[in-house]
């Protein structure tokens, strides 16, 4: 089976996750956030933000800040374990699979007529007085949490926090100032969660340690991400995932364009060992043709996957992730299975420093399909999306094996695939993950495509998969 296709072994210094925050430190070293995932559960009011951040720098203490809508305490903050963000990633991952057509003469039995199974239906359920006066900042909460010695401020003034955090012996990178401003004049807090190294591993090598997943909720009528104080930490260009999990709800962002990820393209057998590659050419030139766009490259129920990279969330998964914080309603059954209600969705954007001016904030979107082995005319598999009663959307792309046996039939029926004939090895799903960090070639769009993607004005290699070996016969 193809493992899971990430490639830290490729990283380059001008790519970088971003981060809904920024680091200081308590020194005067250069801090960089080079990798961060983000999962929000949004129900009503109550968003759980759940992120995993890298830490490069440093052996010292240092502190993330990040801005938050209301005043947190200890029992709104939890620690979570590495592996649930590996899971959803992978999960929702642009991915890669293998198909054989199947023996043209093959005649398969009657089959009886069973009712097809309906889609899952909506249904519910599942002080101390610190601050400086003089600065107009005064800290609203205190706790420690596995690591983290955290305090939430408030302030009155961008000036002031700059001031006070610099008084605390934090470096505060230059231009920071200003990016506070507006988070202040909204009346957000900060939520400042100082790192105690003596708890943190630090790898020799590269410096880096692999901090304690951070989640916390809050309510709030606003459904944002706050990104931009994260340009603070960043060298060059920035990749943002998130992942949003609703009950029977996909999300898009509602302050800049939205676009899908073409799908559905068939590639050569050597894009096998160079689908990374593939993928991120495919999304930049995607970028390209859609500026100051954020690309959905996901949104499926999350009570099912196909193809599946891995196996799909399991109720545990969702505790985890904040369905024990979130309201209940509607039937107790979907209490312990949320995923038969959960929809997932992968928002994916990549930008600078002069092309993000604003958070993201999200709205609720219609369902969408796309990216399936399904037919649209009977003869060409769906491309792009259309919406639908249910989601069921990803970024799927094939490499197809024409039959390469004998045909000794009248009437051959091709264009059927399945799996690999006896005898031949298949390589599963396969995800590209961690792409933020891989070379970057749009030209591979066009080596690697078999078919036509018509939103890139890509002609492909060929018309159809096993077109060639057709004219021939």
């Amino acid at each position: 089976m193809i493992r899971s296709l990430t490639v830290a072994a490729l990283t380059v210094a001008s790519a970088a996750h971003a981060f809904c925050g920024f680091y200081v430190a308590g020194g005067g070293a250069e801090l960089f956030n080079n990798a961060t995932q983000v999962v929000l559960m949004r129900e009503g009011t109550r968003t759980v933000l759940s992120m995993q951040n890298n830490y490069q720098g440093p052996p010292e203490n240092f502190a993330m800040v990040i801005p938050v809508p209301v005043v947190l305490h200890k029992e709104n903050v939890k620690t979570l374990k590495a592996d649930i963000f590996a899971r959803v990633d992978t999960l929702s991952a642009p991915r890669l699979v293998e198909y054989w057509e199947q023996d043209p003469c093959y005649v398969p039995p009657p089959m009886e007529l069973y009712p097809m199974a309906a889609p899952p239906s909506p249904s519910g359920a599942i002080e101390r007085k610190g601050g400086k006066p003089d600065l107009g900042v005064k800290i609203e909460a205190q706790f420690t949490v596995g690591e983290y010695e955290i305090v939430i401020l408030s302030a009155k003034d961008a000036l002031g926090l700059d001031t006070w955090l610099k008084q605390e012996k934090y470096k505060i990178p230059e231009g920071a100032e200003p990016l506070f401003r507006p988070y202040i004049q909204q009346g957000m807090k900060f939520f400042v969660a100082k790192v105690d190294v003596k708890k943190v591993l630090f790898d020799k090598k590269t410096g880096m340690a692999a901090l304690s997943p951070l989640r916390f909720h809050y309510d709030s009528e606003k459904f944002e991400l706050p990104v931009r104080l994260g340009l603070i930490n960043a060298r060059a260009q920035q990749d943002l995932i998130v992942h949003i999990l609703a009950r029977n709800q996909r999300y898009e962002v509602a302050n800049y364009g939205n676009v899908t990820i073409p799908t559905n393209i068939d590639l050569v057998p050597s894009a096998k060992s160079e689908f990374p590659f593939f993928y991120v050419s495919l999304f930049d030139r995607t970028m390209k043709a859609n500026p100051r766009s954020v690309v959905t490259e996901y949104a499926w129920q999350a009570s099912s996957c196909d193809p599946c990279p891995t196996t799909p969330l399991t109720a545990e998964d969702f505790q985890t992730l904040g369905a024990d914080a979130v309201p209940s309603k509607g039937a107790v059954k979907d209490q312990y299975n949320p995923a038969e209600s959960y929809v997932l969705t992968r928002l994916h954007a990549r930008y600078d420093k002069t092309s993000l001016g604003e958070d993201l904030v999200f709205k609720a979107a219609k369902p969408i399909v796309g990216g399936r082995e399904f037919l649209t005319d009977g003869k060409s598999l769906e491309q792009g999306f259309k919406n639908d009663s249910w989601n069921n959307f990803q970024a799927r792309y094939a490499i197809r094996y024409p039959w390469a046996g004998k045909v000794e039939c009248k009437n051959p029926v091709y264009g059927r695939w399945g799996g690999p004939p006896s005898g031949t090895a298949s390589s599963g799903t396969g995800s590209a993950t961690n792409t933020a960090f891989v070379e970057r070639d749009p030209a591979r769009v066009e080596k690697l495509a078999e078919s036509p993607v018509a939103e890139l004005q890509v002609k492909g290699l060929k018309a159809k998969a096993g077109d060639v070996m057709r004219k021939s016969k």
